[in-house]
């Protein structure tokens, strides 16, 4: 990757007291602030060469600041050239509790036999409105790991659509979102297989409390050709009160006739029984549904590969469900 590609910039340049919690070991930041790129202002642009690496790990921080507040569009692009490899770290962010409202538009290609590692981590305000379609297409062998974390948001929304378009390109796509107030987050994935041989898999997961709407809207669709096809996915909610909503849609379109492909999809509340059980052992109340919830959440935090970044938004997710993890206002700037 050229050097001129991005910019790496402290922290103390964006915002007095803004800290990133995720951890700093071999990860170098990007900033990008109402949409361009800090210090040039123009649209994000990475491009990993045909045979290169990432040696460490690219943070890209988004953020919204109330220099530019209401609605803002940009798109940015992300490529990886052949037989290349990196992690990428994503993160979205609103610095005051101004009402933003952001249209982001994501080109992610892999070439041929690349492989890449994206975690992307959405935290806005309750009055900020983010909205991102992700366009994501696989050459011939090339892997793609990628999990989403929406932890805080007013309306948060991401259309996933991802192509297989080369033989053996196999993806790993997974989701946990934590959804209270009267928050909303609407996810939706469009996964195309264009050609035989390849494997996708799916995993959202969803804990909605208080007023709090949910929706996953899922597509397979495997075309004629696509013979040897592997798809799966799932999708499952975590209901906490009589006010909150979560809807699933999974669906399979399937016009192959030598697939492997299964979809599933469950609301659900906590196991009483199991509630019982460790009130038994004295364990309080609020202590055994909030185990109940961490464990609803370790599938999707476990397609983490990098064990101390898995480690951090655990933590992160803890605090977020023991409500100590709180959206701007008055927060002390340790956005992520």
């Amino acid at each position: 990757m050229t050097e001129n590609n991005y910019i790496y910039a402290p922290d103390t340049a964006v915002s007095d007291g803004f800290r990133c919690r995720v951890p700093m070991k071999g990860t170098r930041q990007v900033f990008v602030i109402n949409g361009g790129v800090q210090g040039t202002g123009k649209r994000l642009s990475i491009s990993v060469p045909d045979n290169g690496k990432l040696d460490e790990t690219l943070q890209i921080i988004s953020v919204r600041t109330p220099e530019q507040a209401g609605r803002i569009a940009f798109g940015n692009s992300i490529h990886f050239g052949k037989n290349s490899s990196g992690a990428l770290i994503l993160c979205s962010h609103t610095f005051s509790e101004d009402p933003f409202v952001t249209e982001e538009t994501s080109e992610i290609s892999l070439g041929e036999g690349a492989s890449a590692s994206i975690v992307l981590m959405q935290n806005e305000h309750n009055r900020a409105a983010h909205n991102t379609e992700f366009n994501i297409s696989l050459g011939e062998g090339a892997t793609l790991n990628m999990v989403f974390m929406i932890l805080h948001g007013g309306s948060i929304g991401n259309n996933i659509n991802i192509a297989l378009n080369g033989r053996h390109a196999g993806c790993d796509i997974s989701g946990l979102y934590l959804v209270d107030g009267s928050q909303k987050v609407d996810n939706r994935v469009m996964l195309l297989h264009n050609v035989p041989e390849c494997k996708s898999t799916q995993l959202f997961k969803g804990i909605i409390d208080d007023s709090g709407k949910a929706v996953f809207k899922g597509l397979i669709k495997v075309l004629r050709d696509a013979q040897k096809t592997e798809a799966y996915q799932e999708n499952h909610h975590l209901i906490l009160t009589d006010e909150a909503k979560g809807l699933s849609e999974p669906q399979l379109e399937i016009y192959a006739d030598d697939v492997r492909c299964s979809h599933g999809a469950t609301n659900g509340r906590l196991d009483s029984d199991a509630l019982f059980y460790m009130r038994s052992r004295g364990i309080p109340e609020k202590e055994a549904g909030l185990l109940q919830q961490l464990a609803f959440t370790s599938g999707v935090l476990e397609k983490i590969h990098a064990p101390e970044l898995r480690e951090r938004m655990a933590a992160m997710v803890e605090q977020r469900l023991r409500g100590e993890f709180t959206d701007c206002k008055g927060c002390s700037r340790n956005c992520c």
